[in-house]
């Protein structure tokens, strides 16, 4: 069982959020309150996978993602964000984040992203990766960038590009007729040439390259 807390300023956003992880199987909310606390609930809750407003009153995101991720064994916490939330967008990924979804993420996407979250990988919807490119300042240049994909195969730089533009691994498979396995070793190739980097960041390096448009499909 996947165990969730979710951490906003609007009672309303998390009884909604609340029910509908709740209607997955596999998932149970075990705590829910605003930023004070939070560290607390997420403590004595044991919880896998944090979602975590990334703008609050009195006790904000960043500052709560900041006290999580020194705990002995922290969770996966996803941002939950709104198009007005950019400058909070940078901090958040350089402390941990280990992903950005929108409040109106649709409910299905929702549940399946705790379940990637909570399986040790990232996630960035579609509609975030614009904020998460505005907002994150990635070490150097575009022209760090451009060098940086030239190390990759015309098929990785492929696979780049669509995971720039916000797809899944198994969206990305089906863009380019390939098994969902196989999308998965070149996404883990693509990261390890990259330097190291997370999905979120080598989102940053595709729009940066100028990769993201050329995508399949994209034009």
């Amino acid at each position: 069982m996947i165990r969730v807390a979710v951490v906003d300023d609007e009672p309303l956003v998390r009884t909604g959020l609340r029910v509908i992880l709740g209607s997955a199987q596999d998932i149970t909310v075990v705590a829910d309150c605003a930023g004070v606390g939070a560290v607390e609930a997420v403590r004595e809750g044991r919880v896998d996978v944090l979602l975590l407003d990334i703008r609050m009153p009195v006790v904000d995101g960043p500052a709560v993602l900041r006290q999580v991720t020194a705990l002995p064994r922290p969770p996966a916490v996803a941002m939950l964000t709104t198009f007005d939330a950019r400058d909070h967008v940078d901090e958040a990924l350089r402390l941990g984040a280990a992903g950005f979804l929108m409040k109106n993420t649709a409910p299905e996407q929702l549940i399946d992203a705790v379940r990637a979250l909570a399986a040790g990988r990232r996630v960035l919807a579609p509609e975030a990766v614009g904020q998460v490119i505005d907002g994150y300042l990635l070490s150097g240049r575009d022209e760090d960038a451009v060098r940086r994909v030239r190390a990759l195969t015309d098929r990785e730089r492929q696979v780049l590009a669509l995971v720039g533009a916000g797809l899944s691994n198994r969206a990305i498979a089906g863009r380019l007729h390939l098994a969902h396995g196989t999308v998965k070793d070149y996404v883990s190739a693509v990261l390890a040439k990259l330097g190291g980097l997370n999905r979120v960041q080598a989102a940053v390096v595709a729009d940066r390259a100028n990769l993201v448009d050329t995508g399949p499909g994209r034009r």
